[in-house]
């Protein structure tokens, strides 16, 4: 199945949509403007979720942006020139993604935007800059298939997270799967492809919930889950409200007839209690238990920054620093801001090394090859690393999006 990009209209930005447009038609910044004369810094943008109920996945990503931009300033900037940060709160409203993003590139002229958490915030913002032709970095886990030559992503997505962790379930936990995931596009997209590889798992799914980001309540599905007995609980659920879920799944005992294993499980082992969390099984790029040199460095300077006692530097902000770090790397090769050439350096298969090991960008899908880690939660807001895959391609994503062949694509795939 496919969705064109105008298709992708979702519930809750419906309205902030049509706003793309009237906001966008004014006019978009030329590709080679920065926002500054060519001896100045050069002006970025980021807009991701610092209050709100999402601002649990939003302080370490703008925690990651703030030490990355630093960093790439150290190292001699960009072109030679030092980055000019303009970030701004979208305080977990897709509105707002829609305000800053025009406001970014018809006010401020950045030369790329990174940001947007949920699938629905990206959908809000990727409009705004396709229509601008300003490059959009989305640095997030998501339920995969965007082909947008203007987007480049480089989180992992569901190839590289459910293909591994649902035959690693079925073979370790049993074959009954339940799986509960977040009402919008991002949890319906993943449960497809959830359902997908437990058939390929020769897994049954016994039952399937979906739960709206702003319910905290529980009960029913709890209830659900003790009729159907399943062996595994595969989670897809986002957000502060959702973390009822593991309490209750904990306080009810499930924990101990049950396995959950999640590819959204991450920052939510830092604000459970240790009973709450213990035995959820994930699937990463990163977790800072990975013992390589370029880890070690990253937290160093990650402790120096913001205190030895920062309790974890999660996977998704790893996704943010690779982000700037393949950006800059791809205007240094390009030896220039205009976007085109910056593509195609970016379409070039470049690499960098990053402290998740070698992320490299597939030029014709714009996703990422990276090492992905199965790791189980240690109950001391930690993870016990259980095995690692190294340069995990999505293979999806490169199956079926090809945007040096076919450039003018701009659509959604999905299974």
């Amino acid at each position: 199945m496919r969705f064109p990009e105008r298709q992708l209209a979702l519930r809750n930005v419906a309205v902030a949509s049509s706003m793309v447009l009237l906001t966008a038609a004014c006019g978009p910044s030329s590709a080679d403007d920065t926002g500054s004369g060519s001896n100045g810094p050069i002006i970025v943008g980021s807009i991701l979720d610092a209050t709100g109920p999402l601002n649990v996945y939003g302080k370490p990503k703008i925690d990651a942006t703030n030490l990355a931009i630093k960093d790439i300033n150290a190292h001699g900037g960009v072109l030679g020139r030092k980055l000019k940060l303009i970030s701004y709160d979208s305080q977990s409203d897709n509105a707002k993604y829609v305000q800053y993003a025009n406001k970014l590139t018809l006010e401020d002229n950045v030369s790329v935007i990174m940001g947007g958490i949920t699938s629905a915030s990206r959908e809000a913002i990727r409009p705004i800059v396709d229509r601008a032709k300003t490059l959009y970095f989305y640095n997030t886990i998501y339920e995969g298939g965007v082909c947008d030559r203007n987007v480049f992503s480089t989180g992992a997505v569901p190839s590289q997270q459910l293909a591994p962790l649902i035959p690693f379930a079925a073979k370790n936990y049993g074959k009954k799967i339940y799986i509960v995931a977040a009402d919008y596009n991002f949890g319906e997209i993943s449960a497809d492809w959830a359902k997908r590889y437990a058939a390929e798992a020769d897994a049954l799914v016994v039952g399937l919930d979906f739960v709206k980001l702003e319910s905290a309540g529980f009960g029913a599905v709890i209830n659900r889950l003790q009729a159907a007995k399943p062996d595994v609980v595969v989670s897809l659920l986002v957000g502060g409200n959702h973390y009822a879920f593991y309490r209750d799944f904990a306080s009810t005992g499930l924990n101990k007839s049950m396995k959950i294993v999640s590819s959204t499980f991450g920052v939510e082992n830092m604000v459970l209690a240790p009973r709450e969390s213990k035995g959820t099984t994930v699937a990463y790029p990163y977790f800072q238990e990975l013992d390589s040199p370029a880890s070690a460095a990253f937290l160093r300077a990650w402790r120096e920054e913001y205190g030895k006692n920062y309790q974890y530097v999660p996977d998704i902000a790893v996704l943010e620093w690779n982000g700037w770090h393949l950006w800059a790397a791809a205007v240094n090769k390009a030896k220039s801001l205009d976007r085109d050439k910056v593509i195609a350096s970016l379409e070039s298969g470049l690499s960098i090394n990053s402290p998740s090991g070698k992320v490299t960008m597939n030029g014709g899908s714009h996703h990422v090859s990276q090492n992905i880690s199965i790791a189980e939660a240690n109950g001391k807001h930690g993870y016990k690393v259980l095995t690692t895959a190294a340069d995990v391609a999505p293979a999806y994503e490169n199956s079926v999006c090809d945007l040096r062949k076919n450039p003018t694509t701009n659509e959604q795939f999905t299974p």
